[in-house]
């Protein structure tokens, strides 16, 4: 069982940028707004979402992710909650992801959700390559989940968690 958690937008986004390799240990600045996502049972943060580098004009902004390995974070409810905050309440158009080259699995469940892709060589480091994930609302709107399931329609109740 997850809660979701937010109004705690540093501490989330502390506990994401300590799990992202290429951020090493920096965090995202004062200007973010995060969810946490709680394993229920225990009460520990075991993932968050950040949004961050949000240019309001173009309607665009950049979601990164982390999660304590071998965690079980990712539902249908965590997934429609993750898009509710860019494509909702900021009326963006898009999000955008940075995400390792040779991380497969990730790639992976970003293509399900219709994500399209541009490989930029060196964007996470002299020696790290990336890929920059590019998800508009339309695109969302149209992945397979929200066909079934209908998630850009509805607004989850937000509350707060200790």
């Amino acid at each position: 069982m997850l809660d979701y958690v937010y109004h705690q937008d540093q501490v989330v986004a502390q506990f994401v940028a300590q799990l992202i390799p290429s951020f090493h240990g920096r965090g995202f600045g004062q200007n973010v707004k995060a969810l946490g996502i709680i394993d229920a049972d225990q009460g520990h943060l075991i993932a968050g979402l950040v949004y961050h580098n949000y240019d309001p004009v173009a309607g665009v902004i950049e979601m990164s992710g982390a999660a304590i390995p071998g965690k079980q974070w990712l539902s249908r409810e965590t997934i429609r909650r993750m898009y509710v905050y860019p494509f909702r309440d900021c009326g963006c158009q898009m999000v955008t992801m940075r995400v390792a080259a040779d991380d497969d699995r990730l790639l992976r469940q970003l293509a399900a959700l219709n994500y399209s892709f541009i490989k930029v060589p060196r964007i996470l480091g002299r020696n790290s390559d990336g890929v920059l994930c590019l998800l508009t609302y339309e695109d969302w709107v149209d992945n397979k989940f929200n066909r079934r399931f209908k998630h850009y329609l509805d607004r989850p109740q937000l509350e707060e968690a200790a």
